[in-house]
């Protein structure tokens, strides 16, 4: 797939994230495209669904096995913003996703190159290409702008505070 393609699908991914972060959830979306279409969007709804499991990544694949009535998804390709954790590695193994590209890395908990590179050890039977580092300046100001006004809330809002 183009280099323009992947920053395409990965601009609908941001305007997912932007949805996310408007419902106070961790700004990340995800999008699943097959043969150059949008299967699914998403964004994470962990707080809004009270779901630990509710991720961008998770919901799209849900989607998708729905839509394609097939828990298998072969010939896919995810699109996330933030490198995806260790959930959602697993599910996209068990899914038969194709490619997974994303945006910026999460130095605490990203399973594909950050923590640990999960898709690179050969020891699942299922291999998925992994393009990282698509739109990471725009992905990684979402994300840190959400935590910086977090903060701030949070400092605003504190008892001890003289």
């Amino acid at each position: 797939m183009a280099e323009t393609d992947d920053r395409h699908f990965m601009e609908i991914a941001l305007e997912e994230a932007r949805r996310s972060a408007e419902t106070e959830e961790v700004p990340v979306g995800a999008v699943l495209v097959q043969n150059g279409e949008v299967i699914a969007k998403n964004h994470n709804r962990c707080v809004t669904t009270r779901d630990p499991t509710a991720h961008a990544e998770i919901l799209v694949i849900r989607e998708a096995a729905r839509k394609l009535k097939n828990y298998r998804l072969p010939g896919t390709v995810l699109y996330v913003t933030v490198e995806p954790c260790a959930m959602c590695v697993g599910a996209m193994i068990q899914a038969r996703i194709s490619r997974l590209v994303f945006g910026t890395c999460e130095e605490k908990t990203g399973m594909v190159q950050s923590r640990l590179a999960l898709l690179d050890d050969g020891i699942f039977n299922h291999r998925i290409e992994t393009v990282g580092g698509v739109l990471a300046t725009e992905c990684r100001a979402l994300i840190q702008e959400f935590f910086r006004a977090r903060r701030q809330k949070s400092l605003q809002s504190s008892p001890f505070l003289v």
